[in-house]
C-alpha cells in the first residue's frame, strides 16, 4: 500500500477521543519554546534605498546598536551588495542578525539594470539553501540560513511620486522578498505631503501591481493591529542614535534650528510602528513567508526546470527514482549525442586542417621551385659575367704583354742609333762643330 494511500486513511478516520486524566502532553509548546531558545534565531534584512537615504542610521536605531559599516560614496561604477553578520543577544534570546545594504544602488547614469544584483543575491541565497537541502547527509540544524527575511525599501522623501528606478525594482524583487516600503528622511516634508505622497505610493504600487508585504490577520490575537498597521503604509520613519534630554527623559531625536524631532514618538513619525511590526509581531510570520512562499516558489521553478514533478500525465504520483533514472537517461543521450557531434566536428576539423596544410605545402613547393629556377638563373648569369670577364682579362694580358714586347723593341732600337751616332761622333771630329 502506498504511503500516500496510508496518510489518506489515517487522516479520514481520525476521532476525538476524551481524556480520562493528565497525560503530559500539553507542555509541547514549552519544550519547543525552550529548544527554540537553546537554538537561537536568524533574520536577516535587505535594506534597499539610493545613498544617502539613512539605512545604516535606520538599522543602528531600530536594533538600539552601533553596526559596524563604512560610509558609501556616489562613485561606484554599480550596484554592490554589502553583508554583514552579527550575534545579539537580549534577555536569555540569541539573534544572528545579518543585514545587507545595496551600495550604489541609484548612482548609476545608466540605471537600467540596477536590480540585477539584488535578484542574483537573493536568488543565491535560494540557492545555497536548496544545495544543502538535497545533500545527502543534510545540515539544516546548524546551517546558516542567509535567504532574506525581509526587504526594507527606502523611498526618497520627494512629496511627487515614485521614481521609476523604485517601480521596476519592487516590481522584480515581489516575487522573491518580503518587501516593505518606507519613507526615509520623512522629517523632510511636512505632514500634509507626507499624508498625499503615501496615498500617491500606494496607488502607484497598486496600479502596477507590485505586491508588498502585508501583515497577517489571520490571527486573531494580531489580527486587529495588523490591520490597523497595514492602513499605515508606507511608513514614514526618521532614524538618529543621537540621545537628547526631553524634559526628564532621554530620548533618541534629531535636533534641527526650529525644533526636535523625537524618533520613538508616534505624531512625528512610524518609527515605533515599523520596529513593533517588524521585529516584535511579525518577525517570525516574516520567516515563516519567506521559506514557504519565496523559497517554495524558487523550488518548484528550479526542480521543474530539472525535469521534476509531482504526477505523470495519467494523474498518478511520480516516482522519483523512476524520474532520475529517466532524467538520467535523457542526460546520457544528450551527452551522447553532443559527443558524437563533438566527434564528427573534430574529424571534419582535422579534414579541413590537412586540405589546408596541404595546400599550404603545395603553395611552398612552388615557391621552392620559383625560387630554385631563380637561383639558377642568377648562378648561370654569374657564370657567363665571370667568363666574359676572365676573356676580357685574358686579353688585356696579352694586349699588355704586347705593348711590354713593343716597348722593349723600341728602347733596344733607340739605344743602338745612340750608341752609332756617338762612335761615329768619335770618328770624325768635324761633326760636333757643325
Amino acid at each position: 500500500m502506498a504511503a500516500t494511500d496510508i496518510a489518506r486513511q489515517v487522516g479520514e478516520g481520525c476521532r476525538t477521543v476524551p481524556l480520562a486524566g493528565h497525560v503530559g502532553f500539553d507542555s509541547l509548546p514549552d519544550q519547543l519554546v525552550n529548544k527554540s531558545v537553546s537554538q537561537g534565531f536568524c533574520f536577516n534584512i535587505l535594506c534597499v534605498g539610493e545613498t544617502g537615504l539613512g539605512k545604516s542610521t535606520l538599522m543602528d536605531t531600530l536594533f538600539n546598536t552601533k553596526f559596524e559599516g563604512e560610509p558609501a560614496t556616489h562613485t561606484q561604477p554599480g550596484v554592490q551588495l554589502r553583508s554583514n553578520t552579527y550575534d545579539l543577544q537580549e534577555s536569555n534570546v540569541g539573534l544572528k542578525l545579518t543585514i545587507v545594504s545595496t551600495v550604489g544602488f541609484g548612482d548609476q547614469i545608466n540605471k537600467e539594470d540596477s536590480y540585477k544584483p539584488i535578484v542574483e543575491f537573493i536568488d543565491a541565497q535560494f540557492e545555497a539553501y536548496l544545495q544543502e537541502e538535497l545533500k545527502i547527509r543534510r545540515v539544516l540544524h546548524i546551517y546558516h540560513d542567509s535567504r532574506i527575511h525581509a526587504c526594507l525599501y527606502f523611498i526618497a522623501p520627494t512629496g511627487h511620486s515614485l521614481k521609476s528606478l523604485d517601480l521596476v525594482t519592487m516590481k522584480k524583487l515581489d516575487s522573491k522578498v518580503n518587501i516593505i516600503p518606507i519613507i526615509a528622511k520623512s522629517d523632510a516634508i511636512s505632514k500634509s505631503e507626507l499624508t498625499k505622497f503615501k496615498i500617491k505610493i500606494t496607488s502607484e504600487l497598486v496600479s502596477n501591481g507590485v505586491q508588498i508585504y502585508q501583515f497577517p490577520t489571520d490571527d486573531e490575537l494580531v489580527a486587529e493591529i495588523n490591520g490597523t498597521m497595514n492602513a499605515h503604509l508606507p511608513f514614514a520613519v526618521i532614524g538618529s542614535t543621537e540621545e537628547l534630554k526631553i524634559g526628564n527623559k532621554m530620548m533618541k531625536a534629531r535636533q534641527y534650528p526650529w525644533g526636535t524631532v523625537q524618533v520613538e514618538n508616534e505624531a512625528h513619525c512610524d518609527f515605533v510602528k515599523l520596529r513593533e511590526m517588524l521585529i516584535r509581531i511579525n518577525m517570525e510570520d516574516l520567516r515563516e513567508q519567506t521559506h514557504s512562499r519565496h523559497y517554495e516558489l524558487y523550488r518548484r521553478c528550479k526542480l521543474e526546470e530539472m525535469g521534476f514533478k509531482d504526477t505523470d500525465p495519467d494523474s498518478k504520483p511520480f516516482s522519483l527514482q523512476e524520474t532520475y533514472e529517466a532524467k538520467r537517461n535523457e542526460f546520457l543521450g544528450e551527452l551522447q549525442k553532443k559527443e558524437e557531434e563533438m566527434r564528427q566536428m573534430f574529424v571534419q576539423r582535422v579534414k579541413e586542417k590537412e586540405a589546408e596544410l596541404k595546400e599550404a605545402e603545395k603553395e611552398l613547393h612552388e615557391k621552392f621551385d620559383r625560387l630554385k629556377k631563380l637561383h639558377q638563373d642568377e648562378k648561370k648569369k654569374l657564370e657567363d659575367k665571370k667568363k666574359s670577364l676572365d676573356d676580357e682579362m685574358n686579353a688585356f694580358k696579352q694586349r699588355k704583354t704586347a705593348a711590354e714586347l713593343l716597348q722593349s723593341q723600341g728602347s733596344q732600337a733607340g739605344g743602338a742609333q745612340t750608341l752609332k751616332r756617338d762612335k761615329e761622333k768619335k770618328n770624325n771630329p768635324w761633326l760636333c762643330t757643325e
